[in-house]
């Protein structure tokens, strides 16, 4: 079995994407290929620039580094969550450790052939995602390594096709993965633990409901159309009681967690007429065609999954019982990231 590698980067998006690499920071410490005195060498030049951080953080930093430049092996597959719309993009590495120079941040990349974008965390287990929320930047994936490796093998085709190889793959019995329960961890659990129950619980009549539901804690009135007459608009919501009053919100719901394109979005926009607004309401995202559309058509919104967990934890305690039933959370403290 390949090795697999899981790559955080907060400070990069579509870059890394668009031009096949992965990377991370320390550029101060410059080409880690002209570092002397292996990795004594790299915690020195680590405790010089960083004179104040502690003995254990420059050690681990270090390891970081070097993971980065030779523990990673071209052939190796790495997995990295894609922070901006909380997916989980699957890539090959094909190139050795490099320095660039020309790049104002992260100058620390390894090249990759991305087999899988986009691919949404509801098709993966939710003790696979937890492996992958590691607090460490670069990190040996072990226990769910087959669960990833599934979803770039030949068959994996279509999103369908992904789902349902990686739940071949998944244990039957997920085994409790011990962490630190730190804040960001609860936080990506509870979201995860969101989108999942929407898609696997509800049925798309069931979504377009919910989806009214949701727009009344917000402060509209909002109705469901009559299902499978609607000529693609699923909710009509406005502000006023009767609904005489601009503006008219037509929205459009897809219970699906895969990328809605650019004619799904068209057609909706072809649905408003004078002082109409436009609201597509997804569990999953937007491809970037669709994503233009929104910029240039005046009046129109596109919801991802990542949107609607948001609205559903800010406005929990408005939704009817009947989603809170479906969707039982409590509020809690938990220990901060940053607590030491």
């Amino acid at each position: 079995m390949r090795n697999v590698w899981g790559i955080h980067n907060d400070t990069l998006t579509s870059e890394l994407v668009e031009e096949g690499f992965v990377s991370i920071g320390w550029d101060a410490v410059g080409d880690l290929r002209k570092v002397p005195g292996g990795r004594e060498g790299l915690k020195a030049r680590l405790n010089a620039m960083l004179p104040d951080s502690k003995p254990r953080a420059i050690a681990g930093w270090a390891g970081i580094l070097l993971r980065f430049r030779d523990e990673i092996q071209q052939g190796d597959v790495v997995v990295a969550p894609y922070k901006p719309d909380s997916t989980i993009n699957i890539g090959v590495v094909t190139g050795d450790y490099e320095f660039d120079e020309t790049a104002k941040v992260h100058q620390h990349r390894r090249r990759v052939r991305w087999e899988q974008i986009g691919l949404s965390r509801t098709i993966f287990s939710q003790a696979a995602l937890y492996e992958v929320g590691s607090f460490l930047t670069v990190f040996r994936v072990r226990e769910h390594a087959a669960e990833f490796l599934a979803a770039i093998s030949q068959e994996a085709k279509s999103l369908e096709q992904t789902s349902e190889i990686v739940e071949k793959t998944a244990p039957e019995v997920e085994v409790e993965v011990i962490q630190e329960p730190r804040a960001s961890r609860i936080e990506r659990h509870t979201r995860d633990f969101v989108k999942e129950t929407l898609y696997e619980d509800l049925t798309p009549r069931d979504f377009e409901e919910f989806i009214a539901d949701l727009l009344k804690s917000l402060g509209y009135q909002a109705r469901v159309t009559q299902y499978s007459q609607d000529g693609g608009i699923d909710v009509i919501a406005h502000r006023d009681l009767l609904g005489v009053e601009p503006p008219l919100i037509k929205v459009q719901c897809k219970h699906q967690v895969g990328t809605i394109g650019s004619p799904e979005v068209q057609q909706l926009s072809g649905t408003q007429g004078p002082g109409e607004l436009a609201l597509f309401a997804t569990l999953g995202t937007y491809s970037r065609d669709a994503r233009a559309l929104e910029r240039q058509r005046p009046g129109i919104r596109l919801l991802t999954g990542e949107d609607i967990v948001t609205l559903v934890l800010e406005h929990y305690s408005a939704l009817p019982e009947r989603w809170r039933a479906v969707l039982p959370l409590t509020p809690v403290l938990v220990v901060a990231d940053s607590a030491e």
